[in-house]
């Protein structure tokens, strides 16, 4: 091989080799398994947006991306489900310490490295990794094949038509377990010589069924325990499902969930969202399309009022400088005992038309992103405080919410002073060096044996 060679092939294994430490840092391994994928050599695959730090991607997103990916990446698909699989297993048993040759992972490695685009997930819900065969088979519209290595050689694709082979590798924890994925990277690499020598085009799967580790909350002595043994405690009952507004197809088109929804009128103080993620909602009035959703939440005998709707309406606009549709929040509407309290929720309420919109806080009165239509209207009279707010009102295609475009603003006062700080000491540091490159040496000097110089007092 080449120096030049050589080198690219140190880049890649750096490169390779700094994904896997930065997944590793910001991924807690408490019931994930990791998915990589990939295609092989001179076969493409679309660039799927990399989940963020910490998002535990769930089987209706994993849906997502197999049926984006295999729009485009070859349709002869390898899946290898190992018993068993965490990102610590990399990071104990792979190369990424500088150490190549002792690598548990050389044959997967080496296909990231020359595959386009591949894909990784860090932290795949492992509930999910179990359905990842029938999504598979659900998208390629045939049967899988369980194969044995032992039987390669006997198989012949055909290249004509869809293909799904399921391959099973072990995996045991113990002294043993570097050995066994050694092992198990054979079995990899054999089958994906096996495609490479009949010139077959492929996209492979590596994923576990389950954790191979998994972080456990246990008390650190009898009657007492940390704070995460608490959270661990509480009843699943807790963590309540968005509401979910369906069309006239019996689809789901409109996804809300709020901490709580404060209205104050008079005086008087209402939490909105303590009643409405129980099932017992009343949106009647709700609609939703393509390019219009309409959330309405009807509400009775509240705040001394017989009647009250909180209304959020929602549009999709395309917007030409950024090429793309976006998700619009036009008004949040109070209607109550015949009057209306109008406001304008459009210049801090938006996100891209395929992304939900979520917010910490959004509020009427400190940093406003609910502002009344006018002076004159009701809207003055009212105080609206929504925490942990997200809402959904296009490109819904679950029960569960898509990638939040969160209202958080990247220039926060602290960077913002950070910024300014660090102009203030780049400013010194040149009038500093001006002033130096400034100076002058003098051009003449006394010569103790000679006569003094004089310098004339008109100078």
């Amino acid at each position: 091989m080449t120096e030049v060679g050589l080198r690219r092939s140190s880049l890649s294994t750096m490169a390779f080799t700094s994904v896997l430490l930065f997944i590793c840092s910001i991924y807690s391994c408490y019931a994930q398994a990791p998915l990589l994928m990939w295609t092989s050599d001179g076969s493409n695959m679309p660039h799927l947006a990399q989940p963020t730090a910490g998002q535990t991607v769930s089987g209706g997103q994993l849906a997502s991306y197999l049926k984006s990916a295999l729009s485009i990446a070859p349709r002869n698909v390898l899946l290898f489900l190992q018993d068993k699989l965490s990102m610590e297993d990399f990071t104990m048993y792979g190369g990424v310490f500088g150490n190549k040759q002792d690598s548990a992972f050389l044959n997967v490695e080496s296909a990231l490295q020359t595959s386009s685009n591949p894909l990784v997930l860090p932290a795949l819900d492992w509930s999910a990794s179990h359905s990842i065969l029938e999504l598979l088979q659900g998208e390629l519209g045939i049967p899988a094949v369980q194969i044995d290595p032992s039987t390669l050689k006997e198989i012949k694709l055909n290249t004509a038509q869809p293909s799904l082979l399921a391959v099973h590798l072990p995996y045991t924890a113990g002294d043993q377990t570097k050995e066994l994925l050694l092992k198990n990277d054979a079995i990899i690499g054999e089958v994906l010589n096996m495609f490479k020598s009949q010139d077959v085009a492929y996209t492979a799967v590596y994923t576990g069924l389950k954790p191979s580790r998994v972080i456990e909350d246990t008390p650190v002595m009898a009657g007492h325990s940390v704070g995460r043994s608490l959270l661990q405690a509480l009843p699943e009952s807790t963590v309540k499902p968005p509401l979910v507004i369906n069309n006239t197809a019996g689809q789901p088109c409109i996804l809300l969930w709020a901490d709580t929804l404060l209205a104050t009128y008079s005086g008087n103080q209402v939490d909105l969202a303590r009643d409405i993620f129980n099932g017992s909602a009343d949106t009647a009035g709700s609609v939703c399309n393509n390019t219009l959703s309409r959330l309405v939440l009807n509400y009775k005998n509240v705040l001394n009022l017989r009647s009250l709707r909180l209304i959020f309406s929602m549009r999709k606009i395309f917007f030409p400088v950024s090429a793309r549709d976006w998700s619009v929040m036009e008004q949040v509407v109070l209607e109550y005992d015949g009057q209306r309290a109008i406001f304008n929720a459009s210049s801090g309420i938006y996100s891209p038309a395929e992304y939900s919109f979520h917010c910490q806080s959004v509020s009427s009165a400190q940093s406003p992103l609910l502002v009344p239509r006018s002076a004159t209207d009701n809207a003055t009279m009212w105080t609206l405080s929504f925490t942990d707010f997200q809402i959904q009102g296009f490109n819904v295609t679950g029960e569960e919410f898509s990638y939040a475009s969160d209202c958080a603003g990247f220039f926060t006062p602290g960077i913002w002073m950070g910024l300014l700080t660090s102009l203030l000491m780049v400013f010194i540091l040149t009038y500093g060096l001006h002033m130096i490159m400034q100076l002058r040496t003098m051009d003449r000097f006394d010569d103790p044996k000679g006569p003094a110089i004089s310098v004339p007092q008109s100078e």
